[in-house]
């Protein structure tokens, strides 16, 4: 049973190989010494006017987060329609109770969520 992992442990130790080789062809390979003007900010051909490091709210990124977590929710969702039918010739009710548990917990984060005020912007 373990065999069948062994090609995932082959491609991860790759990956890990190949990330490390190639961090360490940067360091070697790359400019070692670093200038004024090539660590100074760029804005169209002129000197920066202002600092470009800007501080967003929070609620930007909350935002995110909910994006992606109904995006995800799509995700999931489209392709488990188009295959539904024919998921009832063979796993019709599992795969319908499957999904249903699946949005009753999204939806209940969600209304926590509402609840707790993190959709509210002001």
């Amino acid at each position: 049973m373990l065999a069948n992992y062994f090609p995932i442990l082959i491609f991860a130790i790759i990956g890990i190989i190949a990330g490390i080789v190639f961090i360490g062809l940067g360091t070697l390979l790359g400019p070692k010494r670093h200038y004024a003007e090539k660590d100074a900010p760029f804005e169209c051909g002129f000197e920066a006017f202002e600092n470009a490091r800007m501080k967003f709210d929070v609620r930007y990124y909350l935002v995110a987060i909910l994006f992606i977590l109904f995006d995800l929710e799509v995700a999931f969702m489209v392709p488990w329609a188009v295959v539904y039918k024919d998921l009832m010739h063979s796993t019709g009710a599992y795969a319908f109770w499957s999904m249903l548990v699946f949005i009753v917990v999204l939806t209940v984060g969600f209304v926590y969520e509402w609840k707790k005020g993190a959709l509210e912007w002001e």
